[in-house]
């Protein structure tokens, strides 16, 4: 019987880069209400849900809301950046990553997304994408955010695979946390101090071979 793992991609920083389009509509949101917001400060919401964004953005401007005008800054926010993503082609994937999905692929590996966005369906298909994809768990699918492992834990189940099973790919700190916490295999994209948690850490997947993928997949 061939070997079969559950290989489990975030979306933002992982697959596309679309954290620039996020910080592009909080910036104009921001700009609206009166400070500033730089992309230092943009790094704080990685993996992190749009509420809890948003939270966060009205604590660094000191400024209060009231329930009604919350819920229309996250509406606004999320018109802003759809209108982004709406321009979005094959080009924005990151490189590499396409490889790696058609090897998985050719391996006959379940592969699913992870991820926090609730436009993760549409991104994918604007990026020709969806199709390597047996299962999506976006923001529409979960309640807890990570670091907590629900989202990870409900892509194993609809994969049919065990947990100890998973390898996820993730380029948050609160992603390659909820991973361990999982008992999966954590695979950390970007700066080696900032994801020393992760199990391997690559820079992108540029520096991943077949070899490292094949070890995976025997693991």
């Amino acid at each position: 019987m061939a070997l079969k793992k559950g290989f489990i991609f975030d979306l933002d920083g992982v697959i596309v880069d679309t954290a620039k389009y996020h910080y592009l509509a909080w910036k104009k949101l921001a700009d609206e209400l009166g400070f500033e917001f730089t992309e230092e400060q943009n790094e704080m919401f990685k993996g992190v849900s749009r509420k809890r964004c948003l939270e966060i953005l009205l604590d660094i401007g000191k400024v209060d809301a009231t329930q009604e005008q919350f819920e229309k800054w996250m509406i606004e926010k999320n018109e802003d950046y759809l209108s982004y993503i709406d321009k979005m082609d094959e080009s924005e994937i990151l490189p590499k990553v396409k490889k790696v999905l058609k090897y998985l692929k050719k391996k006959d590996q379940p592969i699913a997304l992870g991820s926090a966005s609730k436009n993760a369906q549409p991104i994918l298909e604007k990026v020709g994408l969806i199709s390597y994809f047996e299962s999506i768990v976006d923001g529409n699918s979960v309640t807890k955010a990570k670091p907590d492992p629900e989202v990870f834990l409900i892509a194993a189940k609809d994969l049919k695979t065990k947990p100890e099973d998973c390898i996820v790919f993730e380029d948050s700190v609160a992603g390659i946390q909820a991973a361990n916490i999982a008992n999966m295999i954590s695979i950390g994209i970007g700066d080696k101090n900032v994801l020393h948690e992760a199990d391997y850490i690559f820079k992108d997947f540029t520096e991943m071979n077949k070899k490292f993928l094949k070890k995976l997949i025997k693991k």
